[in-house]
């Protein structure tokens, strides 16, 4: 065949290629061409450098993809598979999501030696997490939490979990099932008690906005409700100017073709949330996320979104 029928860009974690190798083998399948047509280019981003610090001390969510960005941009690879919730809210000009797979399980997991849940962890527990998010809701239902920063990709956080270097750790259910880690699960932590975070457990494709070929090579393997959930939780994100220094949550679940969302924004220590949910017809999604944003932001005292201080 000669050329590649499409160059796939992604980042080298286990994880980050396990969602390649996914996309590839949709691509294949839908267009009947070898796997091996679907060329998969490595791209080692800033983020996967940074392992001693939080990622929104040193710069938030583009950190994980702006090394793939630049690639697209000047041609190097046609499109990029991202975890979306590494997208930041804005992509730079000229690229745009094309969609989504299909979406994975959006709980998040407790992986622990110590204990079957998060209620039965000992008092002053060390919960890693590199997440804000959930460390906020975490303090939220056990204020006597440590959560010390815990970096690095998904097999290095099980080991040290494993290891007793800290208690406790929560992790994306979806990326131990996609690994086939799922069984490391110790608890599974249902969405009423703990909100995901936007965009969790959905993998999204970017493509450059002028390459149309390629746009209709994805067409026949993009999910529309995942595309409708991701559009009405990112709208939710850009309304309240969400980045990596506020713990926040969000998400949209579509049922019998209506859109029904919840949102959160807590504080750093999770001694307050601020809810909002709403609901609506699947043309209105931009407008629910939206929506409940704008409640949230209308009811935050100074101080509670980072970049708004």
């Amino acid at each position: 065949m000669g050329a590649s029928f499409l160059r796939l860009g992604t980042r080298g974690s286990p994880l980050a290629l396990a969602q390649a190798r996914e996309t590839r083998r949709r691509l294949s399948a839908v267009h009947g061409v070898h796997e091996d047509a679907v060329e998969i280019v490595v791209i080692k981003t800033t983020g996967d450098a940074i392992v001693d610090r939080p990622l929104g001390e040193a710069g938030g969510k583009g950190l994980f993809t702006k090394e793939l960005d630049a690639a697209q941009l000047d041609g190097s690879i046609d499109i990029a598979v991202h975890s979306a919730k590494d997208l930041p809210t804005a992509l730079p000009p000229g690229l745009t999501v094309a969609g989504y797979l299909p979406r994975e399980d959006v709980r998040d997991a407790l992986i622990s030696p110590r204990a079957p849940d998060i209620a039965g962890l000992p008092k002053g527990a060390r919960v890693g997490t590199a997440s804000l998010r959930r460390a906020a809701q975490l303090k939220r239902l056990r204020p006597d939490f440590e959560t010390p920063l815990l970096r690095g990709n998904v097999e290095t956080r099980l080991r040290k979990a494993q290891d007793g270097e800290i208690d406790a750790t929560l992790l994306a259910l979806a990326g131990l099932k996609r690994l086939g880690l799922a069984d490391r699960a110790t608890a599974i932590l249902e969405i009423g008690e703990f909100l995901p975070a936007v965009g969790q457990g959905a993998i999204a494709i970017t493509v450059r906005g002028d390459d149309h070929a390629t746009a209709t090579k994805l067409g026949a393997i993009l999910h529309h409700d995942t595309g409708v959930a991701l559009t009405t939780e990112r709208a939710f994100l850009h309304a309240l100017d969400g980045s990596c220094k506020t713990p926040i949550a969000g998400h949209a679940r579509i049922v019998d073709g209506v859109v029904h969302f919840s949102g959160m924004v807590l504080r750093m220590d999770g001694s307050e949330s601020f809810e909002a949910s709403s609901s609506g017809a699947i043309a209105d999604a931009a407008k629910i996320g939206a929506k409940a944003g704008e409640d949230i932001l209308a009811r935050l005292p100074p101080g509670v979104l980072a970049d708004r201080a």
